[in-house]
């Protein structure tokens, strides 16, 4: 028997479809996964076990979806028991809480899953996938690679084979005792590694060739968080410690200990011959394309660290082979959120949408709303106050309006690329206009230094100015046959209501008037 879907990784983004498969019960699926149990990779990873995505059981409000915005480890569920706040009250959970929560969901939820099975290899003919696990072998008309960035990445220095990797290296402070060490990485997991170590080594370099980025300043929750930045008190207040801007030449023993020679991009490409007693690697994770026939081998994107995608998460060169979860951010790198749960849960429900239009010719869910600017201003100020998806996935999920003659459809979290370039039509709704909903921050709003208080800002609920607002706030583009005609930004507000009828309401609703009677652009 040949399957319709074929899911390889129990993580959470294979088990947040395989949930979405079983539920709605109309197609023959399985879940492979090489572990003996769901999220193989949290029992590992990170090596000191504090996750840095949010949990936040107290939000002042019972709405399931608003707390979404401030529950970043759930899978969606209409099981209020399987949320993961109900596991831990800490704000930075640890990471055993994960294992154990995706083991009650993978439970709980019934979905189909073959543990202690890794594959061995992926091939593809006549648009037919086989899936080989040692002596095991499956058929599928369409695969779904859900196994996050399983391969620490190994960056092009000579003697790199030296480091010892995030991936082994001890987390017993105490074996680095009176040590100097240097940590190739600047992201959460070098500094993670340093603070832990911050107290027992004589000195801690952190060395590479990009500058440090901020996640309060960028909105990149990828890059270094604050709870992680302890480090850099101790470099800027001259207590031992650096951080080295440049590139590491070459890794080389030197006695008991390494000599690395380092060109710092700051002074003129100086190099210079630094010794430490450890040199510690956490360069980061790629993913791992070893288990791909050349018939099924896809086509590598970002320094051969992920799957190159299409808008639909599916393989650029090998049709039918699909990506979900970490891999996924491919589509948005270091832009929005694709590579943590509480962006790619949204993705791969997206996706399951996606899958069911290409092989079961079904629609993407919608409302039917009357063709009139009241209404349609309603809808979109319903979902723009309430909705977790665009919230999370700010400027890669839309909700998108469709107008064909009387009746517009109201669509929710629809990839703003695929709706570009695939659209939402039917036989039954030839739409020829169409609004795409976001939430987005302002041009630069990585520019823009959240502390200093001498940068003026444009004021909140200031009509006419929303276009320059660098804080989150709802962006409506109107598209007609095709092309986006004109865009009207919602006025920024504190509290993330965008609902005043003088500031928000009516200048949306006279916008949307404008489009429907054509006088728009």
């Amino acid at each position: 028997m040949t399957l319709d879907y074929l899911i390889i990784g129990a993580g959470p983004a294979g088990l947040q479809l395989a949930a979405l498969l079983e539920a709605e019960g109309k197609r023959d699926y399985l879940v492979v996964e090489g572990a003996d149990g769901p999220g193989a990779f949290f029992a590992t990873y990170p090596r000191h076990r504090q996750l840095i995505s949010i949990n936040k059981p107290r939000t002042g409000t019972d709405d399931p979806e608003l707390n979404l915005r401030l529950d970043w480890n759930s899978l969606l569920t209409d099981d209020p028991a399987l949320l993961f706040t109900q596991y831990t009250e800490r704000y930075f959970p640890d990471a055993d809480v994960m294992v154990r929560y995706l083991a009650d969901f993978a439970a709980k939820t019934g979905v189909k899953v073959r543990y202690g099975t890794r594959v061995t290899r992926v091939a593809k003919h006549d648009d037919v996938f086989t899936v080989e696990a040692g002596d095991r072998r499956w058929e599928a008309r369409a695969v779904i690679v859900a196994t996050g960035v399983s391969k620490t990445y190994r960056p092009d220095i000579a003697g790199f084979d030296l480091a010892e990797g995030y991936d082994v290296m001890s987390v017993e402070p105490r074996d680095y005792l009176d040590q100097k060490v240097l940590i190739i990485g600047k992201g959460n997991s070098a500094f993670e590694t340093a603070e832990n170590l911050m107290e027992t080594t004589t000195l801690i370099h952190l060395a590479g060739p990009s500058s440090v980025r901020m996640a309060w300043r960028t909105h990149y929750v990828g890059h270094l968080r604050a709870v992680n930045n302890n480090f850099l008190d101790t470099y800027q207040l001259k207590s031992a410690n650096a951080i080295l801007d440049g590139s590491i030449k070459s890794i080389e023993r030197d006695g008991t200990g390494y000599k690395v020679r380092f060109s710092f991009s700051r002074a003129n490409e100086v190099v210079k011959e630094l010794h430490y007693d450890r040199v510690l690697a956490c360069t980061g994770f790629r993913f791992d394309d070893s288990i791909f026939d050349p018939s099924a081998r896809p086509r590598l994107a970002i320094r051969d660290r992920f799957p190159a995608q299409t808008e639909a998460w599916e393989s650029v060169n090998v049709p039918g082979l699909f990506f979900a979860g970490t891999i996924s951010q491919e589509r948005d790198f270091k832009k929005s959120t694709s590579g943590f749960v509480h962006g790619f849960r949204y993705a791969v429900r997206a996706l399951h949408r996606i899958l069911s239009r290409r092989y079961d010719a079904t629609e993407w869910p919608s409302d039917t709303l009357a063709v009139e600017p009241a209404a349609l201003t309603a809808a979109v100020i319903a979902r723009v106050n309430r909705t977790s998806a665009l919230w999370q996935q700010f400027g890669f999920l839309a909700d998108v309006l469709t107008v064909a003659g009387s009746e517009a459809r109201y669509h929710e979290e629809v990839p703003v690329d695929y709706f570009v370039s695939t659209g939402l039509r039917t036989a039954e709704h030839d739409y020829d206009q169409a609004f795409v909903i976001t939430l987005e921050y302002g041009p630069d709003h990585d520019q823009v230094d959240p502390f200093d208080i001498t940068v003026t800002r444009v004021a909140q609920d200031v009509v006419g100015q929303a276009h320059d607002a660098a804080y989150l706030h709802p962006v409506v583009r109107y598209h007609r046959q095709g092309h986006l005609v004109s865009t009207h930004h919602l006025a920024e507000n504190l509290e993330n209501q965008w609902d005043r009828p003088e500031v928000h309401v009516r200048p949306l609703q006279e916008f949307l008037g404008r489009c429907l009677a054509g006088a728009e652009g």
